[in-house]
């Protein structure tokens, strides 16, 4: 492990330095910061000649910062001659965009990927990514974790029976799928139909969700407006009670206060993004820790050991 270097930018230090701890180590010295104009300062303050090399940066908001931080740490350390640079992406952005939804539509989940590899990075370590395909976007190695060892430990320790896994549309239909199957709950789906960008319209729910204990089961949660809109269909169709798990909590906008006026009795996510003060304080929101299980999938990087192995 003295071969193996761990930095970070400043989108999500606390989770780093929970990463560092559970391995052992302290974080690397960087100083990243900004000249007075806005444009990014990265300093490599310690030597990583030959050294296996990790940083660790969400692209969250600010998403363009954070994402050029990554891009000049990368390009920082391939120039001081590091010999392995993994870029550890717990929450990937612009990966909404990752197929062209109209004639001159941009496919930002692939920029991003070129990017990335352009820097200098050698391998991507990231967690459940708004759609699967974007792995082979990558012309380099990508170990796609899941955040279900841990969500799954969570509904496992508050619901025993009565349960039904919901998907709030098509496109997470697998995900809940997989959870029902390990939870022996029951499936649900919602139709959804979006009129515009951010804005959700409910037509039909799928499944049997009465007298049932339902669980919303997404990757992100943005706007918050299709758990919202989903709860309210849920809870119309007769659910006994509403909670939601979600992966990434952006909550942009006015999510905090549409979650806490919700029918939605509790919203588990995890640390992949630094939660917001606001709903720091909201007793609705329930942060679970990724931080164990990013630590394990880069120490089995780094010894060259198996990281699938990790969901057997």
């Amino acid at each position: 492990m003295d071969q193996m270097r761990i930095f970070t930018g400043n989108s999500n230090r606390p989770l780093a330095q929970e990463i560092c701890q559970y391995l052992e180590t302290s974080l690397g010295r960087a100083n990243v910061q900004n000249f007075n104009d806005g444009e990014i300062l990265v300093d490599i303050d310690e030597s990583v000649r030959g050294m296996d090399v990790f940083v660790i940066q969400s692209t969250c908001t600010p998403g363009n910062t954070n994402l050029m931080e990554l891009l000049i740490m990368i390009d920082a350390l391939k120039r001081a001659s590091a010999n392995r640079i993994t870029a550890v992406i717990p929450y990937y952005g612009y990966a909404r965009q990752d197929r062209k939804v109209s004639p001159r539509a941009p496919i930002t989940a692939k920029l991003v990927a070129d990017l990335i590899t352009a820097a200098g990075a050698h391998r991507v370590l990231t967690m459940d990514l708004h759609a699967g395909q974007i792995q082979g976007f990558f012309n380099i190695p990508v170990d796609h974790l899941f955040a279900a060892p841990v969500l799954l430990e969570y509904i496992r320790s508050r619901f025993r029976d009565h349960l039904v896994i919901v998907s709030p549309d098509s496109g997470g239909v697998e995900r809940a799928r997989a959870f029902g199957k390990r939870l022996k709950a029951s499936l649900a789906i919602i139709d959804k139909r979006r009129d515009s960008p951010n804005v959700a319209k409910f037509m039909n729910i799928i499944g049997e969700v009465e007298g049932l204990q339902a669980v919303i089961l997404d990757d992100i949660v943005d706007t918050a407006g299709t758990l919202v809109e989903a709860a309210s269909a849920l809870a119309s169709n007769g659910a006994a009670r509403v909670v939601a798990c979600c992966t990434h909590p952006v909550l942009s906008g006015k999510a905090v206060k549409r979650l806490s006026e919700s029918v939605i009795e509790e919203i588990a996510i995890t640390n992949t993004i630094p939660l917001k003060q606001e709903a720091i304080s909201n007793p609705k929101f329930k942060v679970l820790s990724v931080g164990k299980l990013l630590a394990e999938a880069i120490r089995r990087i780094h010894c060259n050991d198996s990281v699938s192995s990790l969901f057997v």
